[in-house]
């Protein structure tokens, strides 16, 4: 007798051969039951897996850290990785020197290419071929260092007036001038290898406004050895090397060994007396990684060099060894789209996981951040207010506060964002400071300052004032806005602000999910 073939629904029992009007009765009534249960069951573990979502969601923290290029957005986040997961931090320091190896070569190119706009074109073209003779000693400078302009009143205010204004050069500003370009001469090869070692490090993209690295550069490097497959304790090895190709490897090796045989050039160029009075005269603004990093070509030229974090205090005066261990927090690194962090802090015996989003700032990328507002409990908004006389580069209309301003205006009435706990960082508060001390004056580029005295304490309060009047005609839901002036290369300080961003942002998240 042939079976009968089972049924496709286990809950569905099939009718026994000769089945009576009774036993179908019964046979359907223990089906039903079935699948009543069935279904109660199926609601108890959606339910449960509903709880999980929840106990998941409540135990994530999303903050979003947002403002225009070069305001610190990505100083903060490896302040908050220092301060909560420094051994991550600790593990990728060796992935970090071919960008700071990037950036010593672009401050190079940016400060050559201000200094030949800056001359005047009219001016003789400079005698290259007699510039050798001028290097051999101290001595044959045409001012040698001890008697350097700077040392007599005369010479200092004749030179700075030639610098100045814009007609012929006299003899020794045009020997001045010739000096700057035998370097610039000499240290074209390392320049010129800018983008073989961008796009080695990770791929480079070309945007409005720069070169670009991906977010996620990281991910082709070893977190526990350097570009070279080695750990920090033994020789380097091509064929150790992991995740990039061997050209990749062989570019930055070779960029970095160019840096090493250009280290004297660069040093002699940083150090040369007429080059702080032309950068002043000719209001030439370097990138502030800029000077750090050319300072210190010494000591990152070396073969065994590798990038350091740890405690950088801007206030009292750093000594070496603080400089020293600040190079990842100085890194200027132009990234292309979102990068996200993830932190575990313990919270009253409880893990929470704070997601970071670091984003582009640049005024092309902006379009990239709606999608990380969704869910975001916190915004971390930087405004540097040092940039006051500096202009957008894809815009030099616009003043860098102005953009702020506006950007800050967009976040307080986004929709998306309306519950969503809002801290200002006025950021940058050492550089501000610096600028006002060397005598720049704020009316002069932010016409609205009017006759305020030019000190660090009036001009702080009056940026912390716009943000504060953007905020309250902007902010419908009349969210508390927490403000701090901030330096967030500053470690010691910012690990303060950091604790107390951090403690108002979980009370507020505590609050809203019943944590606790």
């Amino acid at each position: 007798m042939p079976r009968r073939p089972p049924s496709p629904d286990p809950l569905v029992i099939l009718p026994p051969p000769g089945e009576t009007p009774q036993q179908r009765a019964e046979r359907l009534q223990a089906e039903a039951e079935a699948i009543k249960i069935s279904a109660a069951i199926d609601a108890e573990l959606e339910l449960d897996r509903e709880a999980a979502k929840k106990r998941a969601a409540k135990q994530e923290v999303k903050v979003v850290l947002l403002g225009q290029a070069e305001s610190g957005k990505s100083t903060l986040r490896k302040q908050f990785q220092l301060q909560w997961a420094s051994r991550t931090l600790d593990a990728e320091r060796a992935t970090w020197r071919p960008i700071v190896t990037l950036n010593v070569i672009r401050g190079l190119g940016s400060l050559f290419e201000q200094l030949e706009t800056a001359f005047d074109p009219g001016s003789s073209s400079p005698s290259h071929s007699a510039a050798p003779s001028i290097f051999r000693s101290d001595t044959e400078y045409p001012y040698s260092r001890a008697s350097s302009p700077g040392s007599s009143a005369q010479e200092h205010n004749s030179l700075y007036s030639s610098l100045s204004l814009s007609r012929p050069l006299d003899p020794a500003t045009a020997m001045a001038r010739d000096q700057l370009f035998y370097y610039r001469d000499n240290l074209l090869a390392l320049i010129s290898l800018e983008d073989a070692l961008t796009n080695s490090i990770s791929g480079m993209v070309r945007a409005v406004g720069g070169v670009y690295i991906r977010a996620d550069w990281q991910a082709s490097h070893p977190r526990d050895r350097d570009v070279y497959g080695r750990s920090a304790s033994t020789p380097p090895s091509l064929s150790a090397a992991r995740k990039l190709d061997r050209r990749d490897v062989d570019i930055i090796q070779s960029v970095q060994m160019c840096l090493a045989q250009s280290r004297e050039f660069i040093r002699d160029l940083w150090h040369h007396p007429y080059l702080p009075m032309l950068l002043k005269a000719r209001r030439i603004k370097l990138e502030d990684s800029t000077a750090f990093f050319l300072s210190a070509v010494d000591r990152i030229s070396q073969p065994d060099y590798l990038p350091t974090d740890g405690v950088y205090e801007v206030f009292p005066a750093y000594s070496p060894t603080e400089i020293a261990k600040a190079d990842i927090l100085h890194v200027r690194l132009q990234t292309l789209g979102v990068s996200e962090h993830v932190f575990d802090v313990n919270v009253g015996g409880r893990p929470v996981r704070w997601l970071i989003y670091d984003v582009g700032g640049a005024r092309g990328l902006r379009h990239a951040w709606v999608p990380y507002f969704d869910d975001a409990r916190a915004i971390i908004f930087l405004a540097p207010i040092s940039a006051f006389d500096q202009y957008l580069d894809e815009d030099p209309r616009t003043n860098r506060i102005d953009d702020s301003l506006q950007i800050f205006s967009q976040i307080c009435t986004n929709k998306l964002l309306r519950r969503a706990h809002l801290i200002l960082l006025l950021n940058k508060t050492d550089l501000l400071r610096q600028k006002i001390e060397a005598g720049i004056k704020v009316k002069k580029f932010i016409t609205s300052y009017g006759d305020r005295v030019n000190t660090y304490e009036e001009a702080s309060q009056y940026f912390r004032a716009h943000f504060l009047q953007v905020h309250r005609k902007n902010d419908e839901s009349k969210r508390t806005l927490f403000t701090h002036f901030t330096s967030v290369i500053d470690t010691k300080a910012t690990k303060k602000i950091i604790y107390n961003v951090a403690d108002s942002i979980l009370k507020d998240h505590i609050s809203a999910t019943g944590l606790v």
